[in-house]
């Protein structure tokens, strides 16, 4: 999926629009929490002003209902990137309006534009053309450096690249690196190829351990969704968090991954769901009836940090327990500290394992933290994303 970058293109004197991943967390003031993907949009920003051009950013922000709502403004994370960058940051009051058009064509070489939120206008979600079309009229040059969202076909993401026509449609440093770290795995993994995949649900990642069973090694699973695979052993889940409708499907996993799908062999349980519950370490499959697994246990913890020692491609999706909740993060914790200590090429899949790796301070031990959850886990699934085939070809 070799694809051209913002690095082999001409960009002095001309207009690059650049879809980026502002999504970032906002508290109740609307001050932004982490800034991580403002941070990673930067040297794709850097290299455009740097060479003469000048910027036009747009991105989603939260899931406001097609219109304009004040606490999903880009405005915060418009002046977040006047504070990191020197150069000037303009913000336009709306996304193809009046305020936007006029600021385009004020904008100036070494000059950014952020545009408000995309979603604010219903085009966006549904993919309209003549949206993507008043967006698309505002450059020269189309850049994808959103991986969060490479895997949805929004307007920003597929309609505009597509009315572009003749114009340079690229990727930004980001989603180079993403594409490259994921689809390299996948395709031509350094083995031994370990996954560990965690989290609630198996339904949420039943096509990534199928597709992953017939690559890997070995798929650790950990989170609750380990309960759901007990219950299709004929163990005892006690009060934990299951999926009954799942159970005929857990079954074929067992039956199709053999002993490449790896299960917990014990569970750090509690009686309730809080930090302070009465606790006790159990073998898998053997959970009281007043008890919920919250955790994999220490063996478990073990006997997966071998695994990890062992591996060459390590990939980790999801947490092992309930990670934001001590002590039921050991787990979560332990497998952190393995990858981290390893000398495997490790891939974190985004979302609550990237926080983790994050949190813990391990985030330059590990070969790549993904920006996009979702994304991360459709091309785990081995999914193909329309937003990148429609790049040019390297």
């Amino acid at each position: 999926m070799a694809k051209k970058t913002i690095a082999n293109v001409d960009v002095a004197g001309k207009a690059v629009l650049i879809r980026v991943d502002f999504n970032v967390p906002l508290d109740e003031n609307g001050k932004i929490t982490d800034d991580r993907r403002i941070q990673m949009a930067l040297p794709t920003i850097k290299s455009v002003l740097e060479r003469g051009g000048r910027v036009i950013l747009m991105s989603h922000l939260g899931r406001p209902k097609d219109a304009p709502d004040a606490k999903y403004s880009l405005k915060p994370a418009a002046d977040r990137l006047a504070e990191l960058l020197p150069n000037k940051v303009v913000f336009a009051a709306d996304t193809v309006g009046a305020d936007a058009k006029a600021k385009v064509a004020a904008l100036k070489q070494g000059e950014i534009l952020v545009l408000e939120n995309l979603r604010f206008q219903p085009g966006e979600k549904k993919g309209n053309p003549e949206f993507a079309a008043e967006l698309a009229a505002f450059a020269d040059i189309y850049v994808n450096d959103a991986f969060g969202t490479c895997h949805r076909t929004d307007a920003s993401m597929v309609a505009v690249p597509n009315a572009m026509a003749g114009k340079p449609k690229v990727c930004g440093f980001l989603v180079e690196k993403e594409i490259k770290y994921l689809t390299d795995a996948i395709s031509d993994p350094k083995r031994p190829f370990v996954a560990i995949l965690g989290g609630a649900k198996v339904s949420d990642k039943i096509m990534v351990i199928k597709n992953l069973l017939g690559i890997c090694d070995k798929v650790l699973i950990g989170g609750a969704m380990a309960y759901t695979f007990s219950l299709a052993q004929g163990g005892k889940v006690g009060k934990s968090l299951v999926e009954p409708d799942k159970v005929e499907l857990a079954k074929e996993l067992l039956a199709s991954g053999g002993d490449k799908l790896v299960l917990p062999v014990d569970t750090h349980a509690g009686d309730a769901f809080s930090a302070d519950c009465n606790k006790k370490i159990v073998a898998a499959g053997e959970i009281p009836d007043d008890f919920e697994g919250l955790d994999i246990g220490p063996k478990t913890a073990e006997m997966y940090a071998d695994l990890v020692k062992s591996a060459k491609t390590v990939v980790w999706n999801g947490p092992m327990g309930v990670c934001e909740m001590p002590p039921f993060d050991e787990g979560t914790k332990a497998i952190a500290q393995a990858i981290a200590d390893s000398d495997s090429i490790s891939i974190i899949g985004g979302g609550d394992s990237a926080a983790a790796i994050q949190k813990l301070g391990f985030a330059d031990k590990v070969s790549h933290v993904s920006t996009g959850g979702g994304a991360s886990l459709a091309m785990l699934e081995g999914q193909k994303f329309a937003a990148v085939e429609l790049l040019d070809e390297a």
